[in-house]
């Protein structure tokens, strides 16, 4: 090997050690989160990556009341959201872009009505808000069934169905929740019972001999439902903290450039009301989903509010 050969080489060995290094110093001060801030593990298996756990060492709450996290079993399910939340991708990313579009309406409201900002997380967790269906027949945002949304003052027909329409099924939302907090005197406990209905958990309650959420032993699905929803406000509440580098710019506007138009009889078809108005029937229902039907008989002459895109 010639000398001009061999010093070629090791050039070119210097500067890729150089590039190496270089590269890892910058990955490592450009990698976002909570959760890749305390790695010192190197990953060699088949898979490299990096995933860690989340930090536990502060105080949470939920609508001023303290999670007792001195209790292992009360920070394992926490833990358990967590995680769950943080690396279920997709769905957390869809949380996040919808925030825009329906915090303002839901926060004005629960401000107004005296219900803690906390209970907007709640939303998140009932729905993705998003006009969601359950199996079990509940609808909208804030999921309600349809009994309890006539009783929360809500119209459920098969021509109309408020529980898809924001602004009344908040203000029902608050209504439930205040009865509910009057009944179980925490809005822990109003929460627990708003997933799992207040008969259901006023009879575990008693059973159980304990009035905390903390302490009671219930259906799997509302012993994790306050930690998901505690799991849902520690991310949205600082996204990019959690590695969902979402701007502001990317998240779905509000629908609040509107025309309101008074509706006080029937409607033959929307399509043909749509089409008046220089608007497509699909943008109707995007602005109105609580309109359920392609008409309306309205025999009883109410006054419904239209919301039609500029």
């Amino acid at each position: 090997m010639s000398r001009a050969t061999s010093f070629s080489l090791y050039a070119f060995a210097f500067i890729a050690i150089i590039g190496f290094f270089l590269f890892s110093s910058y990955t490592g001060e450009h990698t976002a989160g909570k959760l890749m801030t305390n790695s010192t593990t190197e990953s060699t298996g088949k898979l490299p990556q990096v995933v860690e756990s989340i930090p536990l060492d502060k105080p949470f709450s939920f609508a001023g009341e303290a999670v007792p996290m001195d209790n292992f079993d009360i920070k394992e399910r926490l833990d358990l959201e967590l995680l769950r939340n943080a690396y279920w991708h997709s769905n957390t990313i869809l949380s996040i872009k919808r925030t825009a579009r329906f915090f303002p309406t839901i926060e004005r409201i629960l401000a107004e009505k005296g219900i803690p900002d906390d209970f907007k997380y709640l939303a998140v967790a009932e729905s993705n808000l998003s006009n969601a269906v359950s199996p079990a027949g509940a609808k909208g945002v804030w999921q309600f069934m349809k009994g309890t949304g006539k009783e929360y003052g809500l119209e459920v027909s098969s021509e109309v169905d408020e529980r898809y329409h924001l602004e009344k099924a908040t203000y029902a939302a608050c209504k439930y929740l205040k009865s509910l907090k009057k009944k179980f005197g925490s809005w822990t406990m109003a929460a627990a019972a708003y997933n799992v209905g207040g008969n259901r958990l006023n009879k575990e309650s008693q059973l159980q001999r304990s009035e905390s959420y903390y302490d009671l032993n219930l259906n799997q699905e509302t012993a994790r439902y306050v930690f998901r929803i505690l799991a849902i406000k520690e991310i949205l509440s600082d996204h990019k903290e959690y590695g969902f580098m979402i701007e502001e710019s990317e998240k779905y506007p509000p629908l609040d450039n509107y025309d309101q138009i008074e509706v006080d009889g029937s409607i033959e078809n929307w399509g043909d009301f749509a089409k008046k108005y220089g608007v497509s029937y699909r943008m109707l229902k995007v602005y109105n989903p609580w309109l359920v039907s392609a008409s309306l008989t309205n025999k009883g002459k109410k006054k419904y509010i239209i919301h039609l895109p500029k």
